[in-house]
């Protein structure tokens, strides 16, 4: 186990990703091995986002170190094709420290565009905005006719009420190339050669149980005044952050336009089909190896990888 290592620790949310990652990375330094973790949750690269995207504390890290958690404002964007390069030199930079590196997290089409050989079409700010402006005049459902005209495989892969992912489409299109870049390739190649492949499994009833629990803690812990918070820095005029689930049934909560019951369970209701999407997503990963959220697990992944190349 000498050459550099990427861990991924992939799975929905709710599943133990996060202590995982921990135990793992304390079974390499164990080891002799040191390790450094990177987050592949896109809520989480941003600051103020805690309580709602369940971030782990600093003071909760075993003192391993962390990356790409609290590097973006509410208001900016958090692109996949941002993301990708900035993630594997980060990944770079941990392997020429000699560390193991662990990406961990639940976001599934940033997890793959670190993990997999695949690239991202460069954006045109110009067609951007005026696919944007054709948005907000005609709706998604007329900009979907344009891209199922210009290139229907493409549109075969996109939710048509998905104005954005439309746009984005049709960016592409626009710039002469014939595919989707936001979308896992069929064959994927791995990026990095010795790359492990972990993903982190509860039992449906568990699962739902545990999600539905973390929301009212949640609500417990203060996330009606985080979102407040957050919405006086911007959080409503975010591309991406106003997305994250919770966060507008807070403030729907504020505005006295939903009860608080409600607006724990529409988030429950909409943390579970998140987590179904996830789980989706990751089983389309023919290398990844399933495991039970415990140390036991961690040590058996690292076990079974000395085994197959020991140590020179």
């Amino acid at each position: 186990m000498s050459a550099a290592r990427l861990w991924v620790i992939a799975g929905a949310t709710g599943t133990g990703k996060t202590s995982l990652s921990l135990d793992l990375a304390e079974e390499l330094i164990g080891r002799g091995r040191p390790a450094e973790i990177i987050n592949a949750d896109a809520m989480q690269l941003y600051r103020g986002m805690d309580i709602g995207t369940a971030k782990l504390a600093e003071s909760a890290r075993r003192g391993i170190p962390h990356h790409l958690f609290d590097v973006l404002d509410v208001t900016q964007e958090a692109a996949v094709a941002w993301y990708q390069p900035t993630a594997r030199e980060t990944i770079s930079d941990i392997f020429a420290r000699g560390a193991d590196a662990v990406l961990v997290g639940g976001s599934g089409l940033y997890v793959s565009s670190v993990v997999f050989d695949f690239r991202f079409p460069p954006h045109d700010d110009a067609v951007r905005a005026e696919l944007e402006a054709d948005l907000d005049r005609y709706g998604a459902g007329i900009l979907f006719a344009r891209l199922r005209e210009l290139d229907p495989a493409t549109a075969a892969r996109i939710d048509p009420r998905n104005g954005r992912r439309v746009v984005r489409a049709l960016e592409i299109v626009m710039q002469g190339e014939s595919t989707h870049g936001a979308a896992l390739p069929e064959t994927p190649s791995l990026w990095h050669p010795e790359t492990t492949l972990l993903g982190v499994h509860v039992d449906r009833a568990e699962l739902v149980e545990r999600l539905d629990r973390r929301v009212e803690a949640m609500w417990a812990e203060g996330l009606v005044a985080e979102a407040e918070r957050l919405r006086a820095r911007g959080l409503e005029d975010g591309v991406t952050a106003r997305r994250a689930i919770g966060y507008a049934q807070a403030l729907a909560q504020v505005d006295g336009r939903i009860a608080e019951s409600d607006a724990i369970a529409q988030t429950q209701a909409l943390t579970r089909r998140y987590a179904r999407r996830q789980v989706s997503w990751f089983r389309r990963y023919d290398a990844l190896t399933w495991v039970e959220p415990s140390p036991d697990a961690a040590r058996d992944a690292v076990a079974r990888v000395r085994a197959a190349a020991p140590v020179d």
